[in-house]
């Protein structure tokens, strides 16, 4: 049963909702409306997503640098204020144990969020005997507004050229009168911007972009929503794509790992399994008319090579896609392989990831 509570949470259920647990908090899993509905409106207009059901840490003190840059496999020395990193977190065995966003608040002042792994422990263990404090705010509310007319639209209300803030970068400033921390990140594979706020704020603003954005074609989206788009954008969740039983390397988060960064939590025994890594993380395309079963067997050969992590039937690319880990070996793109579940068997094309936007171009854009 779900303990934390997002102020939205009459919203949603207004808008058919009956919450499904993610992270200890009630959230909209799917709402009454066909979520294709709310997958279209990313893509082409924009979409609101309430995601307070993220975890977040302010980290504050003289040793706040020194304790975020031990526990994140990024180099935090690198992230000026105003700035953000996306990352791992560790085990000292080098497995993942979670991912996070850290963003750079301040002198000595960052803020740690992150979703249902064991970030704020790993946190916790970093920061002990140091000059830091470690808060969890569950007061501090998420909503999201991804899709390519978001800056367009959030550009009215904001008292700086919103285009001018670059990917990866946050600003404290005000949004519709409100103040807020405004971060242009997300998890669409579109241009977006993360709204952080305490209530009342965050429900004055949840009506009133949905309420102003009407004529845009912005809907308010659950996390059904938010599942297709992430799939069709190769972007990992956890504990589904990753989890504590895989190093870096076998999740696609090699890029993450710090090689030249000293000491950081996990930091050798990460880089000793790059050599050692048997699973590759990559993408398929099945011959099927529907999404794929979630924990579905890759064969080759009549063997078992690796598994179905996150699939979803893309509507707008007219695939059946899906996430997955596969033997190393077996993860060149156009590898046919056979797909079997409870009730499904088909084959699969390896294709790369992400299937939609694959140099990122939209994400990106200046």
């Amino acid at each position: 049963m779900s303990k934390r509570v997002s102020a939205l949470a009459g919203h949603h259920r207004a808008l058919g909702s009956e919450l499904g647990d993610w992270n200890g908090m009630g959230v909209a899993w799917l709402y009454a409306r066909d979520p294709c509905e709310e997958h279209d409106a990313v893509r082409d207009a924009a979409g609101l997503f309430d995601v307070s059901g993220l975890k977040k840490v302010f980290v504050r003190g003289p040793d706040a640098a020194k304790v975020v840059d031990h526990v994140f496999s990024r180099d935090m020395t690198k992230i000026y204020r105003g700035k953000s990193a996306y990352g791992a977190i560790l085990k000292d065995d080098g497995e993942m144990c979670d991912d996070a966003i850290i963003f750079h608040l301040d002198e000595n002042a960052y803020l740690f969020v992150h979703g249902s792994g064991e970030g704020f422990q790993r946190l916790s263990e970093s920061a002990a005997g140091r000059q830091v404090t470690v808060e969890f705010d569950d007061g501090l509310h998420d909503i999201s507004l991804q899709g390519p007319k978001s800056v367009d639209f959030l550009s009215q209300y904001t008292p700086f050229a919103l285009r001018s803030l670059k990917y990866f970068h946050h600003v404290e400033t005000t949004l519709l009168g409100h103040k807020v921390l405004l971060s242009r990140t997300g998890y669409s594979g579109e241009r977006g911007y993360e709204i952080f706020c305490h209530p009342p704020a965050v429900i004055d603003l949840w009506e009133a972009i949905l309420e102003k954005g009407k004529s845009w074609g912005i809907l308010p989206c659950s996390f059904t929503c938010i599942d297709k788009i992430r799939v069709e954008s190769g972007l990992l969740f956890y504990p589904y794509d990753m989890n504590e039983s895989y190093s870096p390397w076998e999740v696609g988060f090699g890029w993450a790992i710090g090689r030249n960064k000293m000491p950081y939590r996990g930091r050798d025994a990460a880089l000793a399994k790059e050599r050692t890594a048997r699973l590759a993380m990559t993408g398929i395309v099945a011959d099927h008319h529907d999404a794929l079963e979630a924990t579905a067997g890759l064969y080759h050969a009549g063997r078992r090579v690796g598994t179905v992590n996150s699939p979803a039937w893309s509507h707008r690319m007219k695939k059946s896609l899906a996430m997955v880990q596969v033997e190393r070996d077996l993860a060149a793109t156009g590898t046919r392989l056979d797909v079997r579940g409870a009730s499904i068997s088909c084959g699969a094309t390896v294709a790369p990831v992400p299937f939609y936007d694959p140099e990122k171009t939209r994400t990106h854009a200046p």
